[in-house]
Formats: structure tokens, C-alpha cells, sequence
């Protein structure tokens, strides 16, 4: 027996080698776990005198074994990757997923969190729609189950959030388009859905600024979530009325730049890299899509594993223990740039 001081779960997990869904699940249902990695957590609770705070599992019993997933706009390929990694490691960690869309409405985004309220689960994992979110409304929600935000922060919530360093990001891409050819202005929709979108506007300025360059923004019209329909739509306008300044164009999502690709082509203009190609494209979010785009789409990565497997991990602190103030509110997992054709 050591005499090393263990808290939680979560030191137990970090000591032991044994991942925090693997011990929850063990805790519920011993027998849900196979006999090595049994036999492997009891001698670690031998071996670091570790006792898991069974009044607060005791009080989550109460509750169901349900976990609500919402998510804002399922349709997107991209919200249903990162729903399907999810869903998957909570079926591992012992519970049921069920996974919710808001649609893009913020009415809905509420009804969802009261459809769940209903079926009392242990815990929610939200992907707030952001921009448009009714927050006085969701707060009526936060404090009667513990809920962790992923994807996008609200942080008049003050709630644990997991999701994508898109400062870090979008510097990078900045920093990869101007080494490899001409700087690239920056296409965005004027009021976006999601405000990951200004971040990342607000990163491409500091970036250009920190080169040295003059950074020029397109803050075109169009609302909602029909991305592709504005990408070309108003892709066609600005080629069409050469208001370009560069040749080199960078979106504040994939789906933007994925319509843009098509007004290019029904323009006549080549997108790439080789000679005879007037327009480098990239984008951000490695979209699902993204890759089968002619030509391909340079993008920038989520770490879609991190940060469901984290979200997870967050929220079984918060199901042992309602006022657990382990680790950061904020956590942020750095993008990863993926160099394709189009630029």
C-alpha cells in the first residue's frame, strides 16, 4: 500500500493507468468489464487504498442511466462525427446515450434540455448552438444536472467546456498559406451562427498584423446554417465583380470554402496549386467532406478524440460529485493543419 494521497476518481485514474469510463464502468456493474482489466483496478485499489465516493454514485443511481448529447445541427456531417465518437464512449462508460438536434433554432436548443430534464438523466454534454442561444433560458437549466459544454463556449454559462483552440489554429493555417504563396484574405459570413467564427477572424487579423501584412476581411451576407448555398452565392459575386485582392482565400469553415469551390469552377477558374491555377482555398474543421472536394480541401484538424474523450471525463467528475471543481473550467486541444490540392 502507498501512502500517496488519492481524492477522486480522477487521481485513482491518473495513478492506476485505468481510463475514467473504464472505472465508472466498473464501479456500476464489476462484471461489465472483462477479467484482466478486473483483476488490474482491484490491485490498484489495493495498492493506493482507494474508495470511491459511493454516496454521490448512490445519488446518481436515483437518476437514469441516460446521458443527453445535444448537438445544434445534426444534418452537418461534421456535428454528427463528433456525436458518433461520443455516443460511442458513453456506451463504454456503462450509460445510454441519447442524442438530441437543435436544428439551428434556438427554440428547439430548449426544448431539447427540457425533454431531457423530463427523463431526469445523470448528466448532459452541449454543444450550444452559440450566437442565437436563448441564455437566460438555458440557465434554468445548469444547475439541475451537470451539464459540460464541447464544440462552443457560452461563457455567460460558466460551465466546464472542452473544444478547439481556433486562435492556434487559424494561425498555423495563416502561417503554412503565406510561407507556401501570396497572403490570404479571409471569407466569413457577417453575422455568424457560431462564435468560433469571430475567433477566428480576430486570430487571422493578429496573425497578418504579426507578419507584417495587411489583413482583409469578407464579411458576406447570409444567415442560418446553409453554408455551401452562401459559399457560392456570394463566392460567384465577388469573382464575378473581381473583388478579390489576392489570390489566396481562406474560410472560416470548410462548408463556406466547399461552396466557393463551386462558383470557382462555374466561373472557369482553377483552384490549386500547380500552373494554371488562379486561387488557392482553405478552410478550417477537416469537415467530413472535406477531403472528397475536386480538388481536395486544405483544412484545419479538431482532435475529435481528445475532445469527446475529455467531454467524458468531465462529466464523470461532475456525476461523483456535483460540486467537483476538478481541473480547468476551460480546456482547449490545438488544431492540426492538413495540407491538401487546394492550396
Amino acid at each position: 500500500m502507498t501512502d500517496q494521497k488519492i481524492k477522486n476518481m480522477e487521481d485513482f485514474a491518473s495513478v492506476s493507468g485505468i481510463s475514467r469510463p473504464t472505472l465508472s464502468k466498473y464501479f456500476n456493474d464489476p462484471a461489465s468489464v472483462r477479467v484482466s482489466t478486473k483483476a488490474k483496478i482491484e490491485a490498484a485499489l489495493e495498492q493506493y487504498d482507494y474508495r470511491p465516493n459511493f454516496y454521490a454514485m448512490n445519488q446518481n443511481r436515483r437518476l437514469t442511466r441516460n446521458i443527453g448529447i445535444v448537438v445544434p445541427y445534426l444534418a452537418d456531417p461534421f456535428f454528427a462525427e463528433i456525436a458518433r465518437n461520443i455516443e460511442n464512449l458513453v456506451i463504454r462508460a456503462g450509460y445510454r446515450p441519447i442524442l438530441l438536434s437543435s436544428h439551428g433554432d434556438p427554440n428547439q436548443e430548449i426544448e431539447n434540455l427540457a425533454l431531457l430534464r423530463d427523463i431526469k438523466p445523470s448528466g448532459i454534454l452541449f454543444a450550444p448552438l452559440g450566437r442565437s442561444s436563448n441564455v437566460v433560458a438555458l440557465r434554468e437549466y445548469t444547475a439541475e444536472f451537470p451539464m459540460v459544454l464541447f464544440d462552443c463556449n457560452v461563457e455567460a454559462l460558466n460551465l466546464p467546456f472542452l473544444g478547439h483552440n481556433n486562435i492556434q489554429a487559424t494561425d498555423i493555417m495563416v502561417d503554412y498559406l503565406v510561407r507556401t504563396g501570396e497572403p490570404p484574405v479571409f471569407f466569413e459570413m457577417k453575422y455568424p451562427s457560431n462564435p468560433n467564427a469571430n475567433k477566428r477572424r480576430l486570430s487571422y487579423i493578429q496573425s497578418m498584423e504579426r507578419l507584417r501584412l495587411e489583413p482583409k476581411v469578407y464579411s458576406v451576407e447570409g444567415t442560418g446554417w446553409n453554408f455551401e448555398e452562401i459559399g457560392y452565392e456570394q463566392g460567384l459575386k465577388l469573382i464575378a465583380q473581381r473583388k478579390l485582392v489576392s489570390g489566396t482565400v481562406l474560410f472560416s469553415n470548410d462548408r463556406l470554402a466547399i461552396g466557393f469551390l463551386s462558383a470557382a469552377y462555374e466561373m472557369g477558374l482553377r483552384v490549386g496549386r500547380g500552373s494554371g491555377c488562379a486561387l488557392r482555398v482553405a478552410g478550417h474543421d477537416n469537415h467530413p467532406y472535406s477531403r472528397f472536394t475536386c480538388p481536395a480541401l486544405t483544412t484545419v484538424s479538431h482532435d475529435y478524440d481528445s475532445i469527446a474523450s475529455s467531454s467524458i471525463e468531465r462529466l464523470l467528475d461532475l456525476l461523483e460529485n456535483r460540486e467537483s471543481h476538478n481541473g480547468p473550467r476551460e480546456r482547449l486541444f490545438d488544431g492540426k493543419l492538413v495540407m491538401r490540392e487546394s492550396a
